[in-house]
């Protein structure tokens, strides 16, 4: 199929970060074939979009994502105790194939409707979480969790390593899914079992790692503890911090750590909202990039951050930074759209594909309405996009030139049964609750 975007203003985010007030772009099957300034050439036989002034722009990636946990968004917020009083306790009980399936479901349908195209996510029963990003058309690193504390889905970290090997064998070659292994965090795996993943890393250049790094007090003093060292250097005693390394919030980093970062160029997936929420604390994302360490945007899982939506971050990241710096210059709001788009994709090794409009990129594109009122004026497209655009804005969402959703509707999914599913299972975790409140009353 070939499809022609006119008069649209199209953001390329390439890197002279090219912009075309009026513009066009020309799709060829799943390519961008080429995009320029003023009137479209004439197509024989191409679908004609008349954009009306609306942004074209890459697809956004979310660097880092637990999709199946959509389903915990909002249970016991007030608790303070509601890790171990109600998350822990459902996950052992409730968490199977099934209930990735549909958390995996409701999370696809939500960053289709907000423009996300690409997404990182580490999880259990991975496998099933592959399947629906397939199924919904989403470009997707799924990453198979291996952790030394009650994991529903191994009971120990051989039956954890199987699981990897089945995610690799499964997805191997897919045109959108790429199989990864996701040691949980340095505190919850340990120095020995991230030597493990290291070697089985090194065997298989191809397979992306994922960690939590730097997130937690309790991981530093665990590395302080056991080690006498900070987290980051543990990871890389192990051999774990490599090249193209996920490492997911780096909130605890010391310029040595963010050195070390960068001599084994490791990329970073900052999680403003969530991390803001939990109140653990403001990466440094200035100096990281600063460093040459690509950092990406990601929501967390929807049972931290509550939300999906990647505009929700954007605000969040860039207020941090500037609070950070006590001024109004770190993180312009261009610079927040290239972390949420090709910086995003060079995170997760995706950037020859995503994360810009350049031939012979896959097509990966969302359309921006600019008819609602809170955006208008418009004196900077990016400052719009990171501080007053949302996902209703977001009409159509196309990866590797295929509709996921057009005219405002997701094409790919089916959104009341998706609904209707996590209720049921929403459902089962309340009648649990109640019991675990009557057992402790």
């Amino acid at each position: 199929m070939s499809t022609l975007f006119t008069n649209a203003w199209v953001l390329t985010v390439d890197t002279a970060m090219t912009e075309h007030s009026t513009g066009w772009v020309h799709v060829e099957g799943s390519t961008i074939e080429a995009m320029g300034a003023g009137p479209a050439p004439a197509l024989a036989g191409a679908e004609i979009i008349d954009c009306d002034g609306d942004i074209i722009m890459p697809g956004m990636v979310n660097t880092h994502c637990h999709m199946g946990m959509s389903v915990f968004r909002g249970l016991a917020e007030d608790v303070d105790d509601r890790l171990y009083r109600y998350i822990l306790p459902l996950e052992r009980k409730f968490v199977t194939a099934e209930m990735v399936r549909i958390g995996s479901a409701l999370s696809a349908l939500e960053m289709i409707e907000g423009g996300v195209t690409s997404v990182a996510d580490m999880y259990y029963f991975e496998s099933e979480v592959g399947k629906v990003a397939a199924e919904a058309g989403l470009r997707a690193i799924v990453g198979q969790t291996l952790a030394d504390f009650n994991a529903p889905d191994h009971a120990d970290f051989e039956q954890g390593f199987a699981r990897v090997e089945a995610l690799v064998d499964a997805f191997a070659g897919h045109p959108l899914i790429t199989p990864s292994i996701a040691p949980h965090a340095p505190y919850s795996t340990g120095l020995a079992v991230m030597e493990r993943i290291a070697q089985w890393a090194d065997a298989h250049p191809h397979v992306p790692v994922q960690i939590h790094l730097a997130e937690s007090q309790l991981e530093v003093d665990w590395a302080q503890e056991n080690h006498q060292a900070s987290s980051v250097s543990v990871v890389r005693q192990s051999g774990l911090l490599r090249p193209g390394l996920i490492a997911a919030h780096c909130l605890h980093l010391s310029d040595a750590d963010i050195a070390l970062m960068e001599e084994a160029a490791a990329g970073v997936a900052t999680n403003p909202r969530s991390n803001g929420k939990a109140g653990r604390g403001i990466a440094r994302i200035e100096a990281l990039r600063l460093a040459g360490i690509p950092v990406g945007i990601g929501t967390d899982g929807p049972m931290s951050g509550n939300t999906l939506d990647l505009f929700a971050q954007f605000a969040p990241v860039s207020m941090f930074a500037k609070l950070l710096a006590g001024s109004r210059k770190p993180l312009p709001a261009r610079d927040v759209i290239r972390m949420a788009t090709i910086e995003g994709a060079r995170v997760l090794g995706l950037a020859d594909r995503t994360g810009s409009i350049e031939p012979g990129k896959q097509a990966d594109l969302i359309r921006i309405s600019l008819s609602a009122a809170r955006l208008q004026p418009i004196y900077d497209p990016y400052s719009m996009l990171v501080f007053a655009a949302g996902p209703t804005d977001v009409t159509d969402v196309m990866v590797a030139g295929r509709w996921l959703k057009r005219a405002g509707v997701v094409q790919t999914l089916e959104p009341k049964k998706i609904l209707r599913d996590a209720m049921q299972i929403a459902c089962a975790f309340k009648a649990e609750m109640i019991r675990i409140d009557g057992e402790t009353a």
